[in-house]
């Protein structure tokens, strides 16, 4: 197999399980949604969805062995990693929920899915990924279906601070991810995993402790849709690392907007809501997103190459 084939494979296999954990992560709201209209505290489901993401992994870890962080790199337990890892998905968890009190859902998914945009213009700037037509176009397929699935928002209407919570949200994720990509640099992205959930459970239990609702569980339904959620993240944030490591930061978060898709298919089939041309539309350019990110980006002509004779006659 040629070296050109062997990464194809690799960015299809990244590409594939960015997919799974956008899918994985579109599930989580619906769950969210169930446990909250049962009466559960949002500071609880998300103690208990990462305390059982933390649980899950520490454990895959403790069988799967992964292999040791490069040299001079610390421990995923070390303090600094679990705090950079924890806080960030923490943070982002938090703004994106609490956008909903003042924004339609439908309107918040819109704007919080403009972080690909974020990213790109970040990463821009820094240098770090290569911005060319082929990923600008993706990036406007992209935006453009998620546009017609969910509506374009009406500028007169938004509350300002739903705006300017969503729009953080968004903010801090485009910066999240490549602060992600920085830690797992040397590391397994298991350990990245782990980081990730240990840090958010000590995080959100801190916060259920101090307003007395970690243990404030009205039923088992709202608790097992906490739990679900909790597998759902582990899965999800594998997937993720996983796909970070191969495709990027710019691609990686053009390749994550299936998951208002998915979550549009799940409310069809669980809720019973119907399917629109905005739907359909907006699904087609997102795949069509998806599928135009497998192009392989050009390399810069090597200025070694080029024969400084003159051309035959």
């Amino acid at each position: 197999m040629s070296e050109g084939q062997t990464a194809q494979r690799a960015v299809l296999r990244g590409t594939l399980a960015v997919v799974i954990s956008a899918c994985c992560f579109g599930s989580i709201s619906p769950l969210t949604v169930m446990a909250t209209e049962r009466g559960m505290a949002l500071e609880s489901i998300q103690s208990w969805r990462y305390l059982t993401s933390a649980l899950l992994l520490v454990v895959i870890g403790i069988r799967r062995r992964p292999p040791a962080p490069a040299p001079g790199l610390g421990p995923w337990y070390a303090p600094r990693t679990l705090l950079l890892a924890g806080s960030g998905q923490a943070v982002v968890a938090t703004l994106a929920l609490m956008a909903l009190r003042w924004l339609p859902a439908a309107t918040a998914s819109f704007l919080f899915y403009t972080y690909p945009a974020w990213v790109t213009v970040i990463s821009a700037l820094r240098g770090v990924d290569a911005i060319d037509r082929t990923r600008l176009t993706a990036l406007a397929l992209a935006l453009g279906g998620i546009s017609a699935m969910v509506g374009a928002p009406d500028a007169a209407s938004l509350s300002p601070l739903g705006l300017l919570v969503i729009l953080s949200g968004a903010l801090v994720y485009a910066l999240y991810i490549p602060l992600l990509s920085s830690l797992q640099r040397g590391r397994d992205a298991l350990d990245v995993s782990r980081a990730i959930a240990v840090g958010g459970s000590a995080l959100f239990c801190t916060w259920a402790l101090a307003s007395g609702t970690l243990f404030a569980i009205p039923d088992a339904v709202a608790f097992g849709a906490s739990v679900a959620q909790g597998v759902l993240s582990a899965g999800s944030f594998l997937g993720f690392l996983a796909g970070l490591k191969v495709l990027g930061s710019v691609r990686t978060a053009i390749t994550s907007t299936v998951e208002p898709f998915w979550t549009t298919m799940l409310g069809v089939v669980l809720l019973g809501q119907s399917v629109g041309t905005g739907t359909i539309l907006g699904g087609a350019a997102i795949m069509a997103a998806v599928l135009l990110l497998q192009r392989p980006v050009a390399s810069p002509p090597d200025p070694s190459s080029h024969s400084t004779a003159p051309a035959d006659s």
